[in-house]
């Protein structure tokens, strides 16, 4: 996983994404396809007015489907802004409601010992009525 980020007038960026090297096995592929359709999810969930909790539910409904919840170890998301890490948190049972403005990161990830984990993480801005992903970077699996 490249977990990066930049710095720029004050504001930070996040975005991680997910690099194997080699040819990647089936199982692997299909729990890429399962992050991303959680991450997607997720994204699609992101309007003001909704809870932080409801984010991450979208998301770890998505890998329950897959079996693959027991492997989600942390939460969906964090507020970004001067500092990497700050309020609103899109974890499991936040009551905190997103508001027109707040700026996101989605990062639904999952994680195997012994093998390695995956995770998609894009910056996203809340605006009435839609979500507005910042990260221009592909989100397409990354065999070298």
């Amino acid at each position: 996983m490249l977990d990066v980020g930049a710095i720029l007038g004050k504001y930070c960026s996040d975005i991680t994404r997910t690099v194997y090297v080699g040819k990647a096995p089936a199982r692997v592929r299909l729990w890429y396809q399962a992050v991303k359709e959680a991450q997607t999810a997720a994204i699609e969930s992101v309007e003001p007015g909704r809870s932080c909790g409801e984010v991450d539910a979208a998301a770890r409904r998505i890998l329950a489907s897959y079996k693959l919840d027991r492997y989600f170890i942390h939460s969906t998301g964090h507020g970004l802004g001067l500092e990497v890490h700050e309020e609103p948190r899109l974890a499991r049972g936040q009551k905190t409601q997103l508001a027109s403005g707040n700026v996101i990161t989605v990062e639904p990830g999952v994680y195997f010992a012994g093998v390695g984990g995956i995770r998609i993480e894009d910056d996203v801005v809340v605006h009435e009525g839609r979500s507005e992903v910042l990260t221009r970077a592909s989100r397409d699996f990354i065999e070298l």
